[in-house]
C-alpha cells in the first residue's frame, strides 16, 4: 500500500496530546513523523514496572494504541474520535527498564478504518520486545 502524505507535525501531535489530556500523567510522545507512519518513545519509570523487573504488558499495549492513533491522525489529520476496533499484540523478549521506542507503520488507510503494525523496542537499537496490529476506527 502507498501510504499518503503526513498531514500533521510530531510537535503538532504533541500538541494535540497535550491538549486533550490537560493534567494526565503523558508517558510517551511523538518524536517523528515518518514516510509510513510514527515514531513514539515512553521513558520507562517505577510506575511502568512489572514484578520480576521488567515492562509492564499494560504499557506496551498502551503504547502500541498510540502509535496507532498518531500514524492514523498523522495522515487524516486531528479527529478525536478515531478510536481502536482492534489490538493483537505478541510479546517477544523481556524488556529491560529502558525507554521504549515504537515504531508504527500503517499497513492500510481507507476512509472510514486504518491498520497498523507497531514494533516496540527496548531502548535505542535494542531488541524487538513486541510486535502489535491495530486497527483503527475513523469517524465520517
Amino acid at each position: 500500500m502507498t501510504v499518503p502524505p503526513a498531514v500533521v507535525t510530531a510537535d503538532e501531535l504533541n500538541e494535540f496530546l497535550r491538549d486533550a489530556f490537560p493534567g494526565a500523567p503523558r508517558g510517551y510522545g511523538i518524536e517523528a513523523v515518518t514516510e509510513l507512519g510514527v515514531r513514539l518513545r515512553a521513558p520507562i519509570g517505577p510506575e511502568n514496572q512489572r514484578p520480576g523487573g521488567t515492562v509492564s504488558g499494560p504499557t506496551m499495549m498502551s503504547l502500541a494504541d498510540a502509535g496507532a492513533w498518531f500514524a492514523t491522525l498523522s495522515r487524516v489529520g486531528i479527529v478525536p474520535l478515531a478510536v481502536t476496533s482492534t489490538l493483537t499484540i505478541n510479546f517477544l523478549h523481556k524488556p529491560e527498564l529502558v525507554d521504549l521506542v515504537a515504531d508504527a507503520e500503517l499497513l492500510r488507510l481507507g476512509a472510514r478504518s486504518s491498520l497498523t503494525e507497531v514494533r516496540i523496542f527496548s531502548g535505542d537499537g535494542g531488541p524487538l520486545v513486541a510486535q502489535a496490529t491495530v486497527g483503527y476506527s475513523i469517524p465520517s
